[in-house]
């Protein structure tokens, strides 16, 4: 079974960072796209931040100068890295992935369980 663990978040003060992991585990063919997205409270979820096959990269406006996306496809692990992060940036940080499962070439969109980062001002 193919599923999405996460780490990394945590309570941390305006103006610091914090770095947010994601890594598929199970059997992969390959990996079309990781991403995180993060819902608030009282809000809809939206994308962070995603990086497909090709290392091309997407961002919100509210975070493209501050966070950094990469990917190591060896480890099937996603990375976002998280500075001077505000107290609006508090929310429930959720791992995206589209990959092709093994052995059936299912393709699959997975949600990890999510992780909280807290930002306190």
């Amino acid at each position: 079974q193919v599923q999405l663990v996460e780490s990394g978040g945590g309570l941390v003060q305006a103006g610091g960072s914090l770095r947010l992991s994601c890594a598929a585990s199970g059997s992969i063919f390959g990996i079309d796209s990781m991403g995180w997205y993060r819902q608030a409270p009282g809000k809809q979820r939206e994308l962070v931040a995603r990086i497909i096959n090709s290392g091309r990269t997407n961002f919100a406006d509210s975070v493209r100068d501050r966070f950094t996306i990469s990917r190591d496809n060896a480890k099937n692990t996603v990375y976002l890295q998280m500075n001077s992060l505000k107290p609006e940036d508090t929310a429930v940080y959720y791992c995206n992935a589209a990959l092709v499962a093994a052995p059936s070439y299912r393709y699959l969109e997975l949600w990890g369980q999510g992780t909280l980062v807290t930002v306190s001002s």
